[in-house]
C-alpha cells in the first residue's frame, strides 16, 4: 500500500518530567508534560511503506473487553510473527487471569502500539498495555526491536552487552528521586528492562510499568541515562537503535485541542427520504486496518454507503484510507483514540481520548466528525456532556452481527439480514476478514430486500441529529 505523509502530523510524545522521570506515557495517563530527559519522539506510521495493523478483540474471551492493535511490516515477517505471538500470549494470559461472567465493570485488556523507530537497517516497536480487572488501571510497556542487518528480532535487553552495569545506573539514578520510588526493588532482571528506547539526543530511556518501582500512583516511571555513559554498554542493534532515533524527525504532537474544521458529511447524501425507503445504516467499527480497502471496493460496486467509526491509531497509520473512505461518499466518525472503554475513565482522560481521535481525523478529511461512537457501546453522563461540549452525537446499534466473535460468514450474513428493519443501524468491523467475506451476500440480499444503504444521520431526515444524545436505530434517540 502507498504511504503518503499525514499531514496534520502525529507524534506521540512520552514526557516526564525533569525532576522524577514520571509523567504521562500515553493519552489516558492524562495531560502531556513536555520535558527532557526521557522524552521519547515517535515516528509518524504513515511515512512507514507497507505498515499495516492487525486487531484482535473479544473473540473468545467471553464478557470481557479486549481491543489489541499491533503493526505488521511487510519486510519484517519475523517481527510480525514475535508481535503476533506476543498478542496472543497477552489475550491468554488476561483470559486466564480474570473472572467473565457477573463482573462489572467488565475486565478490560486495551493495546496499542507506537514505532520508536524506523530506520533502513532497524524498526522499534512499543507495545502499550493497560488492563482494568476491577478497580483500576494498570498500564505496561513493552519495546521490540528488529534488527533489518541480521534479520533478527531483539527484545528490550538485547540493546546491552548486560544488564548489571546498567542495573547500578538506574538504582543510583532512583535513589536520588526519594522515598516514592523504590530503587532498591531494580534488578538485572529482562523483565523489568523490557521496554528501552532512545530519546533524540541518543540518551537511553528505561521505562518501568506501574507498580514495579513504586505505587500506580506515580503514572509513568523512566530513566535517562546519558549517551556518553550508555555507549559502552550498547550492542551493535544497541548503536544502530540509537543512531535511529538521532536520525528520526519526528512530527508534531497530536493534542486535544477544539477542531474548527466544517462538520463531516458523505458527499453523496441527499436524494434518499427514507420517510418513504427502506434504508438501513451499515456502520464498521475499529478501523482503518487491512482489509479496509477491499471492503471499499465491495461498497463501491454496490453502491452502497456506509458510516466508518475510526480509531485514532489507525487513522494514523493509514490515513490514506480515511480519504478513500470520504472520496467514495462514506462518512466517517470517531471511535476514540485506542478504544478504552470510556466509562472507566476520568473526565479528562474521555475528552483526551475523544479529542485526540478528532484531531486526527480532521487534519486529514479537513472535516470534523459529528459521530462519536463509544467503545463497546459504553456510555454515561459523563460520555454524554462530553460529547455534547464536542459538538457529538452517541451512535451505537440495533442489530449486532457478532463478526467480531464469528469465523462464518455465512452467520454473519444470517444476522444482519434477520435482524435489518427500515431504519435499523447494523454493527460491523473492518478489522476481521470474516467481515469483507460476508459482506457481499449482506448487500445482494438486503438490497433484494428493497433497502437502500446510507449513512446514519440520512436515517434522522431533516430532524438531524442532537450532540450529545445517544441513537441506536429508527428516528428517536434514547436520551
Amino acid at each position: 500500500m502507498h504511504k503518503r505523509r499525514f499531514f496534520g502530523g502525529i507524534a506521540l510524545i512520552a514526557a516526564v518530567s525533569t525532576g522524577c522521570g514520571m509523567a504521562t506515557a500515553s493519552p489516558e495517563r492524562g495531560l502531556i508534560i513536555p520535558a527532557e530527559p526521557t522524552m521519547i519522539s515517535f515516528v509518524d506510521p504513515s511515512l512507514v511503506e507497507e505498515l499495516t495493523t492487525r486487531t484482535l478483540t473479544a473473540g473468545d474471551a467471553g464478557d470481557r473487553d479486549v481491543h489489541i492493535v499491533y503493526p505488521q511490516l511487510k519486510d519484517a515477517p519475523d517481527l510480525n510473527r514475535k508481535l503476533g505471538a506476543l498478542a496472543q500470549a497477552q489475550l491468554r494470559r488476561f483470559i486466564g487471569s480474570t473472572v467473565s461472567e457477573g463482573s462489572h465493570p467488565r475486565p478490560e485488556l486495551n493495546v496499542d502500539w507506537q514505532l520508536t523507530a524506523a530506520a533502513a537497517d532497524i524498526v522499534g516497536v512499543r507495545l502499550r498495555t493497560g488492563e482494568f480487572a476491577g478497580a483500576t488501571w494498570a498500564n505496561s510497556l513493552r519495546t521490540i526491536w528488529y534488527d533489518r542487518s541480521s534479520q533478527q528480532v531483539v527484545d528490550s535487553p538485547g540493546l546491552v552487552t548486560s544488564l548489571y552495569p546498567l542495573t547500578t545506573i538506574v538504582r543510583e539514578e532512583l535513589r536520588k528521586r526519594g522515598s516514592e520510588v523504590s530503587y532498591d526493588a531494580v534488578r538485572p532482571n529482562p523483565d523489568l528492562f523490557d521496554s528501552m528506547a532512545f530519546n533524540p539526543a541518543g540518551d537511553l530511556v528505561v521505562e518501568f510499568d506501574d507498580y514495579q518501582v513504586g505505587p500506580g500512583a506515580l503514572g509513568r516511571v523512566a530513566v535517562s541515562v546519558p549517551e556518553e555513559q550508555a555507549e559502552p554498554l550498547l550492542t551493535e542493534t544497541g548503536r544502530r537503535a540509537r543512531e535511529a532515533a538521532k536520525e528520526a524527525t519526528p512530527s508534531p504532537a497530536v493534542s486535544g485541542t477544539p477542531v474548527t474544521s466544517p462538520p463531516a458529511t458523505s458527499s453523496r447524501a441527499g436524494g434518499v427520504d427514507c420517510e418513504k425507503d427502506k434504508c438501513v445504516a451499515l456502520t464498521f467499527d475499529d478501523g482503518p486496518g487491512p482489509f479496509t480497502g477491499e471492503l471499499l471496493e465491495q461498497l463501491k460496486r454496490a453502491g452502497a454507503r456506509a458510516t466508518f467509526f475510526t480509531v485514532g491509531t489507525n487513522v494514523a497509520a493509514n490515513p490514506e484510507l480515511v480519504t478513500d473512505m470520504r472520496e467514495q461518499g462514506h462518512l466517517v466518525a470517531n471511535h476514540t483514540w485506542s478504544h478504552r472503554d470510556l466509562t472507566k475513565l476520568s473526565t479528562s482522560k474521555i475528552t483526551d481520548a475523544v479529542a485526540r481521535a478528532q484531531s486526527v481525523i480532521s487534519a486529514e478529511l479537513g472535516q470534523a466528525p459529528t459521530l462519536l461512537r463509544p467503545p463497546y457501546g459504553a456510555a454515561n453522563k459523563q460520555v454524554a456532556t462530553i460529547a455534547r461540549r464536542l459538538g457529538l452525537s452517541l451512535v451505537n446499534w440495533d442489530v449486532d452481527t457478532r463478526d467480531g466473535h464469528e469465523r462464518n460468514p455465512a452467520a454473519v450474513v444470517r444476522r444482519a439480514v434477520a435482524g435489518a428493519h427500515p431504519g435499523a443501524i447494523i454493527l460491523m468491523h473492518d478489522v476481521h476478514r470474516t467481515t469483507v467475506q460476508a459482506l457481499p451476500a449482506i448487500l445482494r440480499q438486503l438490497a433484494e430486500k428493497g433497502y437502500t444503504f446510507v449513512t446514519v444521520p440520512e436515517l434522522y431526515g431533516s430532524a438531524g441529529m442532537q450532540a450529545g444524545h445517544t441513537y441506536t436505530s429508527g428516528k428517536r434517540p434514547l436520551t
